[in-house]
C-alpha cells in the first residue's frame, strides 16, 4: 500500500505530537507496571509475574495507541511507506535477527513452561504493536511532517533505546540497562531498515514481538547451547545495519506535506 502526498489526517502530523506520544506511552507502561512493583529481573520467573509486570502495561497500552491513532487518522501513514527503499540489499540485516531469533528459540528451555508462563509469554508479543507502532509508526508521523530522513532514523532509533532506560528504575542494575539501550539502538536500526525495504511496518510489529518473545524465554529455564550464536549473529545483524541504513534512507521521499485537517 503507498500513501499519496495529497493525503489527508484528522489531525496533521507534528513532531510534537509524536513526541508527546512517545512520552506517554514510556508514562502508562512504567506506571502500571510500578502499581504491582515487580522488578525487572523477576518478570521471567513466573506466568503471574510476567503477565502484572510486563504484559498487562501492553494490554492497556496497546488499547489507548489504537483509540489514539484512530482519532488521529494516522493509521496509514504509521503503518506504510509511501516507497519502499531503492535498495534491498540491507534486508540481510533483519534476516540475520530471524536467524538469531530461531536459534533463540532452539535455545530455550521449553519444559521449563507451564500453562501460566506460556500464556503470559504470547500476551508479550504485544510488544511489537505497541513499541513499533509509537517509535516507528507515530513517531515517525510526527517528526516527518518536519525532518530529513536521517533525522527520522537517527531520533526514531535512539528514542527506541533510550526508553529501556526505565528498566534501571524498576530493578534492572545500570549496567545492564545501559548495554540494553545500546542493543536496542541497533535493534531499532534493523526494524526500521525492515520498514523502509518492505514498505510496511508490520513485518517490523512481528520481527520485534517474537524476538521478545524468544529473549524472555531464554530467561526462564536453563538455556540450550545454541543461546551463545544467537547472541553473536544479533550483534552481526546489528552491524549489517549500521552499515545498511545509508543505503535505505539514500533517495528516501518520506516527507509528510499535509497541509489541512480532514473533517470526516
Amino acid at each position: 500500500m503507498t500513501l499519496n502526498a495529497t493525503d489527508r489526517y484528522r489531525v496533521r502530523p507534528r513532531v510534537w505530537i509524536g513526541v508527546v506520544i512517545y512520552l506517554a506511552y514510556v508514562a502508562v507502561v512504567f506506571g502500571v507496571q510500578q502499581i504491582f512493583g515487580i522488578p525487572y529481573t523477576d518478570f521471567g520467573k513466573s506466568g503471574i509475574n510476567l503477565f502484572l509486570g510486563a504484559g498487562l502495561s501492553l494490554i492497556v497500552s496497546a488499547i489507548l495507541l489504537a483509540i489514539t491513532t484512530t482519532l488521529l487518522g494516522w493509521w496509514r501513514p504509521a503503518l506504510f511507506d509511501r516507497h519502499r527503499s531503492a535498495h534491498k540489499w540491507p534486508i540481510i540485516a533483519p534476516f540475520l535477527m530471524v536467524v538469531a531469533l530461531v536459534l533463540n528459540l532452539a535455545s530455550t528451555d521449553w519444559g521449563s513452561y507451564d500453562g501460566a508462563f506460556f500464556a503470559a509469554s504470547i500476551v508479550l508479543l504485544l510488544v511489537g504493536f505497541t513499541e513499533e507502532l509509537t517509535t516507528r509508526g507515530l513517531l515517525i508521523v510526527g517528526l516527518r511532517s518536519r525532518l530529513s530522513e536521517v533525522w527520522v532514523w537517527l531520533l526514531t532509533s535512539a528514542l527506541f533505546g533510550l526508553m529501556h532506560l526505565v528498566n534501571a528504575l524498576t530493578g534492572q542494575a545500570i549496567g545492564p540497562t545501559v548495554q540494553q539501550v545500546g542493543l536496542a539502538f541497533g535493534a531499532g536500526t534493523i526494524f526500521y531498515i525492515l520498514r523502509r525495504v518492505t514498505g510496511s511496518l508490520i513485518w517490523a510489529m512481528v520481527l520485534h514481538g517474537l524476538w521478545d518473545f524468544s529473549t524472555f524465554g531464554l530467561g526462564h529455564g536453563t538455556p540450550g547451547p545454541f543461546f551463545a550464536l544467537g547472541g553473536t549473529l544479533e550483534i552481526i545483524a546489528i552491524v549489517v545495519a549500521f552499515i545498511g541504513v545509508a543505503f535505505v534512507i539514500r533517495g528516501a521521499d518520506e516527507r509528510i506535506t499535509a497541509t489541512s485537517p480532514t473533517a470526516s
